[in-house]
């Protein structure tokens, strides 16, 4: 038995796979949400990236290499860099050179950034209990178990 997507994309016939399905539903559903998430993150100036950036720095509550911060991101990001400087330009964070090695750096997240993430705290809870508002807690533990297992073939070690 076929889900709503069939319905939904207009296809006329069956899914030739469940995996067909599986990955086109995936798609939709990653595609919905970002785009639901997008729409928040721009009234309040970030895109998912720079959020993204902003929400791994508070998290670790410290100064951070920056390489620790790019393998701590959800999404594959090739140019952090770029994106530590736009975001040094917005004056959401700093960098700092290790006194012990001046090789590495740290991004320090400053003030300005601590202002947006507080301002985006009770929206963001507002969009992912609605997102999820259909699920009951198993449900969740469900979806994120096979998630996890879908992905990790997909992640290095």
């Amino acid at each position: 038995m076929g889900g709503d997507l069939e319905r939904r994309i207009g296809k006329r016939g069956r899914f030739e796979t469940r995996e067909e399905e599986a990955l086109l539903d995936l798609v939709r559903t990653a595609d919905r949400v970002q785009a639901r998430v997008g729409r928040l993150l721009k009234e309040h100036g970030l895109t998912h990236a720079q959020y993204n950036v902003l929400r791994i720095l508070r998290g670790l509550g410290r100064p951070t290499p920056i390489l620790e911060v790019a393998e701590q991101m959800l999404t594959e990001t090739p140019g952090i860099t770029g994106l530590i400087d736009r975001l040094e330009k917005l004056e959401f964070v700093r960098r700092e050179r290790c006194e012990r090695d001046r090789r590495v750096v740290y991004v320090v997240l400053g003030p300005k950034a601590a202002d947006v993430l507080g301002g985006l705290d009770g929206p963001m809870a507002e969009l992912r209990s609605g997102l999820f508002a259909g699920l009951t807690q198993a449900e969740l533990a469900t979806l994120i178990r096979l998630l996890d297992r879908v992905r990790g073939p997909l992640e290095g070690p």
